[in-house]
């Protein structure tokens, strides 16, 4: 298993600043621009950049520093973790330092090339209910994107043409400046003015695109809810976001979760709260009473003299946990319910018993609030 903190060589305490700043460094010198395309060099590069993405998410981090790597694939659902191609490093390399002009203007070397602008990613939400989180659920979800256009295959050109290379850079997308000084020579890179880093300029666009080389349309995606979710997480599902202009590589798309409330419970994390109301004489004289639970009514058995704030436990019958084994539990939260009419019959009943009560020893009437709050406390 990867251990994420040595591949960067921080701290597990690392904040987001020396995250940042180590991957950056090992990223320059294992980038594939300076190493000539050397394998072990990439499969590095490709590794760093994974450790660096999962370490910055404080969702993933959290997930990763209490069950590892593993937990990560238990708990992603549908594309939301995976190891990295060079495609994907390349591009969060280029999100978060600007592209590689940076690089070529401290070594003064590198290789041009014309740039595939990336597709915008897209956010969509998901409703679930408390079964959906119990058990993990498969959703359908439509959406609306722009994909590659089918009449000039992306290209934006008109069919039986193509584009041309650029003028201005010759197909590298970018243009250089050199200047020289006492210092020595120093080299700016650019993306071309004329064809904005493409490396081409298309003459006939195509006439449904009109040289963007994409067209709208919807999309249905099924997408795996793993068990034990919350609204605070999401999936992601990489290459399902808008395709790029003119072949360029597509985006992602973020599915958002939210849970609908249950109005039977309260949910605090993988735990639930339930609360009972018991009249008098259900409290006093005991009881048994059906619950629910997110897997079905459960039977319970109340002993007399049950106490108001009283609680209960069920025992591994909440939520399941989220990418590891086990679940929480349901916490029977007990109250006692005061009829607000009373029948005639009714208040004759409780007239008799209060005069009982008067006759019970006074530390028995004497105990109460603060006693059952030392109870509660454990003092």
């Amino acid at each position: 298993m990867s251990d994420y903190y040595a591949i960067l060589g921080v701290d597990r305490g690392a904040d987001e600043a020396e995250l940042k700043r180590a991957y950056r460094r090992l990223a320059m010198q294992y980038h594939p621009d300076r190493n000539g395309g050397d394998a072990e060099a990439e499969a590095r590069f490709k590794e760093i950049t994974e450790a660096y993405e999962v370490l910055r998410d404080p969702e993933k981090r959290g997930v990763y520093d209490r069950y590892g790597e593993a937990g990560l694939r238990r708990g992603a659902g549908a594309g939301g973790f995976h190891h990295f191609d060079l495609s994907e490093a390349l591009n969060i390399f280029m999100r978060d330092f600007g592209g590689f002009a940076g690089f070529e203007q401290m070594f003064g070397g590198g290789r041009g090339g014309r740039v595939e602008r990336r597709g915008n990613d897209l956010r969509a939400t998901v409703a679930l209910s408390l079964e959906d989180v119990a058990r993990g659920t498969k959703k359908s979800l439509k959406y609306k994107l722009l994909v590659g256009c089918g009449h000039c295959g992306g290209s934006g050109a008109k069919p039986g043409t193509k584009p041309a290379p650029c003028g201005t850079c010759g197909g590298a997308g970018q243009v250089r400046h050199t200047q020289r000084s006492v210092f020595g020579q120093f080299v700016s890179v650019s993306p071309c003015p004329t064809c904005a880093g493409e490396g081409r300029v298309i003459a006939d666009t195509c006439e449904i695109c009109r040289g963007d080389g994409r067209v709208k349309t919807d999309r249905t995606v099924s997408v795996d809810v793993p068990p034990g979710v919350s609204s605070e997480n999401y999936i992601t599902l990489r290459g399902h976001g808008h395709a790029g202009p003119r072949g360029g590589p597509a985006g992602d798309l973020t599915v958002m979760l939210e849970v609908a409330d249950d109005p039977r419970f309260l949910r605090h994390g993988d735990d639930l709260v339930h609360d009972v109301q018991l009249s008098f004489s259900q409290a006093a004289l005991g009881t048994e009473l059906v619950v629910p639970t997110p897997w079905g009514d459960e039977p319970v058995k109340l002993p007399p003299g049950t106490q108001a704030g009283t609680l209960l436990r069920l025992k591994g019958k909440g939520l399941p946990h989220l990418g590891a084994a086990g679940r929480g539990d349901v916490h029977l939260r007990i109250g006692i319910w005061t009829p607000d009419r009373l029948t005639p019959e009714m208040e004759k009943l409780f007239r008799e018993l209060a005069t009982m009560e008067r006759e019970l020893p006074a530390a028995r009437t004497a105990r109460s609030f603060w006693d059952r709050m030392k109870e509660t406390l454990g003092a």
